[in-house]
């Protein structure tokens, strides 16, 4: 056997320390982040926390034509509204006496206050004041004490503002988190828990024609009732009043009994509006900023190679590594978020139908990183918006074959049409697709029918049987 030797050209990549370090940043969440800074603080005195830094201003971005949208990276201290962060100072209230009038410490077990610390995060300060103004009216269990109509107009006379404001912000309660706070009464209060629970739900449509028509037969445990009444099998009633005794009927006591980082989330990036232009900035709150100790790396310097200089200058590269890898963290965090926000402008100004088609892939080129590194700084990251707060993830949405839309809109677009619907005359899976065509949205009747059932929807025929459509609000 004759012996040869051969050269091989070839690439590999090696993770070093560094690269591995970046990477594991790159993929914590707020609450994991908080404990690795925590952690490498009491392990490492080469490290102390940076409290009066800022992130630097990246300017806009350069407009690709006239109809650019306008977004620009803001700093710190150019948030909107420090009473959204400083939610332990937050007033709600003129009235001195008012026992909402600020909120307490984030550990607080008053669910009310609980309650109105998540909601800090989402609305303004006036919408902040009137969701203080019906928590102060429910009683104990949750419930209006009073009468929902006396209740509305003394809102509207105190804050100025037109009733219908004042009742979606009440729907914003009775539908957030818990389910069920502020209803008028138990049926309402059970109506919005059903739809709140996550979709496939397939006995939700049937448990809410229940507590609307047959609240009598429900607690007199009538079965066979109950079904002959709604024209339903038996064994499907059964089911769905299963589903009924397993909600909780007083919502107020359900939040108290729950953990207090339960049921929200703090946003790592806020996003909002201003001067014609989209601003993006870090949450202070959630982007702990690290620097090296100084006096301790003048002090090593002047050490030179005595005694214990070594393992002191193993913690001092520690250090820098960290502190590259948190700044390579919010950067690509903030870098990130830009692109999504531009590419969505569109969902946050009109809402779910305009979201459009968006792949890891095309915010991974747009920022000159892998699809994996978009991948990790996308999981378990939210941001706050003016619609609401969303994992990052959420902006992400299926181009729909053969169309400019994304799935996610076309799903918006089928809801928008059986809530609007007439009661009397639902409209079919096929009239649906009828109806989208001709907004230019060609999809075929079972990918209607796709849709209708993630949302667990009932088909038309059963929603026929009802007063009014018989909608689930899927999260």
């Amino acid at each position: 056997m004759k012996a040869s030797v051969s050269v091989q050209l070839g690439q590999q990549l090696h993770l070093t320390p560094q690269l591995l370090q970046s990477i594991r940043l790159l993929q914590l969440d707020a609450q994991q982040l908080q404990m690795e800074v925590a952690r490498v603080l009491e392990q490492n005195p080469m490290l102390e926390l940076d409290e009066e830094a800022a992130t630097a201003d990246a300017g806009a971005v350069p407009e690709s034509g006239a109809d650019a949208v306008q977004l620009e990276t803001a700093a710190f201290d150019e948030l909107p509204e420090s009473s959204m962060w400083d939610v332990a100072g937050a007033s709600w209230s003129g009235e001195g006496e008012d026992r909402m009038q600020r909120i307490a410490e984030p550990g607080s077990s008053d669910p009310c206050v609980r309650v109105l610390q998540r909601l800090a995060l989402e609305l303004d300060p006036k919408s902040l004041e009137i969701a203080a103004f019906w928590l102060e009216h429910c009683d104990d269990a949750g419930y209006l004490e009073g009468d929902h109509e006396a209740l509305l107009l003394r809102a509207c006379a105190r804050f100025d503002v037109a009733a219908p404001r004042i009742e979606a912000i009440r729907q914003r309660l009775l539908h957030g988190e818990p389910a069920g706070l502020a209803a008028r009464d138990v049926g309402e209060c059970l109506q919005a828990q059903l739809a709140a629970l996550p979709a496939p739900c397939a006995a939700r449509p049937l448990a809410a024609r229940i507590l609307e028509h047959c609240v009598a037969e429900l607690a007199s445990h009538d079965h066979a009732g109950i079904a002959r009444r709604l024209h339903a099998e038996e064994a499907d009633v059964a089911e769905a009043v299963r589903l009924v005794l397993s909600l909780q009927p007083r919502p107020a006591q359900a939040e108290a009994g729950q953990p207090d980082d339960a049921g929200y989330v703090i946003p790592d990036v806020v996003v909002w509006h201003a001067d014609r232009q989209w601003r993006v900035a870090l949450n202070p709150a959630t982007a702990p900023k690290l620097a090296v100790n100084g006096a301790y790396e003048r002090a090593l310097a002047q050490a030179g190679d005595s005694e214990g200089a070594g393992r002191l200058r193993e913690l001092l590269q520690e250090a820098r590594w960290l502190t590259r890898g948190l700044s390579m963290r919010y950067d690509t965090l903030l870098r990130t978020t830009r692109v999504i926000v531009e590419r969505q402008a569109a969902f946050l100004e009109r809402g779910d139908e305009a979201m459009a088609p968006l792949t890891l892939k095309e915010v991974a080129d747009a920022i000159g990183m892998h699809e994996s590194t978009v991948s990790r700084i996308t999981s378990g990251k939210y941001v706050q918006t003016p619609r609401g707060t969303f994992e990052l993830k959420h902006f992400f949405a299926v181009r729909l074959e053969g169309a400019n839309v994304s799935g996610a809109a076309v799903k918006a677009m089928v809801r928008r049409l059986i809530e609007s619907e007439p009661a009397a005359r639902p409209l079919a899976d096929d009239a649906i697709a009828a109806l989208l065509a001709r907004q230019g949205v060609n999809i075929a009747r079972r990918t209607v029918a796709k849709y209708r059932e993630q949302m667990s929807i009932a088909p038309a025929r059963e929603r026929r049987r009802g007063t009014a459509p018989l909608l689930a609000r899927a999260g």
